[in-house]
C-alpha cells in the first residue's frame, strides 16, 4: 500500500520543475490572493502600530515591582562547600536541609563569599562543590546586601539543545530550515514585544492575539515557504482559522463561563491587576497555541492542490476540491491526536491531582479547571478541522481562477497599479 501523503509539507524534490504556463498560473493567482490578503495586512499593520505598548509600566508591572526590594539581582554563584542538616518536622517526617557557602560570581558581589539556605528540595535535586546556583541579592538588607536561592543554573543545557536544534534544522532542511529558524526568532520578537505586553494593558486581549499572530503568520510562512501561490492559499487558510478560533473561542469561553482563574499564575496576576480580562486571556492563549498546527494543515493542503492541478490543468474546481480533501482527511485524522496530546501533556499535573480527588468523573471534567483545558482542546481542534476544507476550497478557486482571461486581467491591472505607485 502507497504511503500516505498527509504530512508532505512541499512538492516531491524528485518531481519536473513547473512549465512556464503553471509558473503563470501560479502568478495569477497570487495576483487574486493579494486582493484578499492586501486588506488584511493593512489592518493587522494598523493594529501593530494602534495598540503597539507604549512602554510605561502597566498597573501589573507598577504592583509587581513592589513585592521585589529595589534594586533586587540575579547573580550566579559557584557553591564552594555544602554542610547538611535534619531539618524534619516535629511529626517525624525526615527531611535534609543545607547551608552552602558560594562564591558571587557576577554583579555588584563578585568575588564575595556568602552563605545561602538551601531547602529539602533543593537538597533532594542535588547540590555539589563546583555548581552554579542562581542567587537573589537584596542589597538594602540592614548590615549589608542579603542572597538567596532562587534556582539552577540551566545556561549550558538549554543554549547546548537550542544550538543542536538550530544544526539539525539547517543541515535537514537548509536554507528553507535556517528561513524557518529566523521566522521563529520574529515570531518570538512579536510575542515579547506586542503579545504579552499588550495582555497586561487594558486593550482586548482577543484583539491584541489576532493581530499579533497574523503578523507572525504573513512573515513566518513567506519566509519559511517562499513567496508562492501555495503559500498564499495556505496563509488564507490560516487566517480564516485563527478568525474561526477567536469567534468560537469567544462563544465558548462566555457560555461556559470561564473565569480564567484556574492557576497559581492566574491568581498571583489577578493580585497584581484585578482589572485584567483573565477569560479574555483563556482565548488569548487558545489563539496563540493554534497558530501552529494551522501552519501546518494549511501549508499541506495548499501544496497538494498546486500540485494536482499543474498535473492536470483540466481537472475542474469541483475535481481539485475531491482530491485534496482526499489528503486533507488523513492529515486531519492524524493531527487532530497531536493537538488532543499536546494539551493533555501540559496538563498533565492537573489530570494527576484529579486522579486523587474522590469526585465524580463528570464533576472533574466539567470543572473550571478542567474544562478550560477541554474547551481549549475543542475549539482549537474545530477550527483546525475546519481549515482543512476552506484551504482546499480557496486553493481550488483561485487555481481555477488563474486559468481564465479574468485572472489575466486582473494580474495585468496590479502590475499596472504597482508601476504607477512605484515611479
Amino acid at each position: 500500500m502507497p504511503s500516505s501523503p498527509a504530512h508532505s509539507h512541499g512538492p516531491d524534490p524528485d518531481a519536473p520543475p513547473p512549465s512556464d504556463e503553471a509558473l503563470s498560473r501560479r502568478r495569477r493567482a497570487v495576483w487574486l490572493m493579494l486582493l484578499l490578503l492586501v486588506p488584511v495586512g493593512l489592518a493587522t499593520v494598523i493594529g501593530l502600530l494602534v495598540m503597539w505598548p507604549d512602554g510605561e509600566p502597566t498597573r501589573a508591572q507598577q504592583v509587581a515591582a513592589t513585592y521585589l526590594p529595589p534594586g533586587t539581582t540575579y547573580p550566579d554563584g559557584r557553591v564552594v562547600s555544602v554542610e547538611t542538616y535534619d531539618c524534619g518536622d516535629p511529626s517525624g517526617a525526615a527531611a535534609e536541609c543545607a547551608r552552602a557557602v558560594a562564591e558571587v560570581l557576577d554583579g555588584d558581589g563578585a568575588g564575595d563569599y556568602v552563605q545561602v539556605e538551601l531547602d529539602a528540595v533543593v537538597v533532594t535535586n542535588g547540590v555539589e562543590e563546583g555548581d552554579t546556583l542562581v542567587l537573589t541579592r537584596d542589597p538594602a538588607t540592614e548590615g549589608g546586601p542579603s542572597y538567596a536561592f532562587y534556582d539552577y543554573e540551566r545556561d549550558v543545557p538549554i543554549i547546548t539543545l537550542a544550538v543542536a536544534f538550530a544544526l539539525v534544522v539547517g543541515l535537514v532542511a537548509r536554507w528553507r530550515g535556517l528561513a524557518s529558524l529566523v521566522g521563529l526568532a520574529f515570531a518570538f520578537l512579536v510575542l515579547l514585544q506586542f503579545v504579552i505586553p499588550g495582555l497586561l494593558t487594558d486593550d482586548s486581549p482577543v484583539l491584541v492575539s489576532l493581530v499579533g499572530s497574523a503578523a507572525i503568520m504573513f512573515v513566518v510562512l513567506y519566509l519559511a515557504h517562499g513567496f508562492s501561490a501555495r503559500t498564499t492559499t495556505a496563509l488564507v487558510g490560516t487566517l480564516f482559522g485563527l478568525a474561526l478560533v477567536a469567534i468560537m473561542g469567544s462563544v465558548a469561553v462566555a457560555t461556559a463561563r470561564l473565569t480564567g482563574l484556574t492557576s497559581e499564575e492566574t491568581t498571583t496576576l489577578n493580585n497584581f491587576d484585578p482589572t485584567l480580562s483573565f477569560s479574555g486571556l483563556v482565548l488569548a492563549g487558545i489563539v496563540v497555541a493554534g497558530l501552529g498546527v494551522l501552519n501546518d494543515v494549511t501549508i499541506t493542503q495548499a501544496s497538494a492542490i498546486w500540485q494536482l492541478h499543474e498535473v492536470d490543468s483540466s481537472m475542474t474546481w469541483k475535481e481539485l476540491y475531491t482530491r485534496g480533501m482526499a489528503v486533507g482527511r488523513d492529515h486531519i485524522a492524524s493531527t487532530v491526536y497531536t493537538i488532543v496530546f499536546a494539551y493533555a501533556g501540559a496538563a498533565l499535573p492537573l489530570l494527576l491531582l484529579f486522579e486523587l480527588y474522590d469526585q465524580p468523573g463528570w464533576v472533574v471534567l466539567t470543572s473550571s479547571a478542567l474544562a478550560e483545558e477541554v474547551i481549549r482542546t475543542l475549539v482549537g481542534a474545530i477550527a483546525l478541522v475546519l481549515a482543512v476544507p476552506v484551504t482546499t476550497a480557496a486553493g481550488a478557486f483561485f487555481a481555477k481562477a488563474a486559468d481564465t482571461e479574468a485572472g489575466a486581467a486582473t494580474e495585468r491591472r496590479l502590475v499596472s497599479l504597482r508601476a504607477r505607485f512605484s515611479r
